[in-house]
């Protein structure tokens, strides 16, 4: 789970990025390195990056309420 919480943040990352260029500079980056708002890998880029954000929202709920980006809490209760 680790990795998969880590995975979506950076998705969630490039996500909100992409949005901060578009709103700031009204230049859509996805688009532009995929020739088009509505082609095939655009598309599979935003579905990519919603499913990461849904992710975020439900793997603290998955975990019992608390989102893990370390191993911290591992070794905490090793020892």
């Amino acid at each position: 789970m680790l990795i998969a919480n880590f995975v979506a943040y950076i998705l969630c990352i490039v996500g909100a990025l992409n949005w901060g260029l578009y709103g700031i500079f009204n230049f859509n980056l996805v688009s532009w390195i995929f020739g088009g708002p509505r082609t095939a890998g655009s598309i599979t880029v935003y579905i990519i990056i919603a499913v990461a954000a849904l992710w975020l929202i439900l793997s603290p709920i998955i975990s019992g309420w608390g989102l893990r980006l370390s191993r911290r809490d591992d070794m905490r209760e090793a020892n």
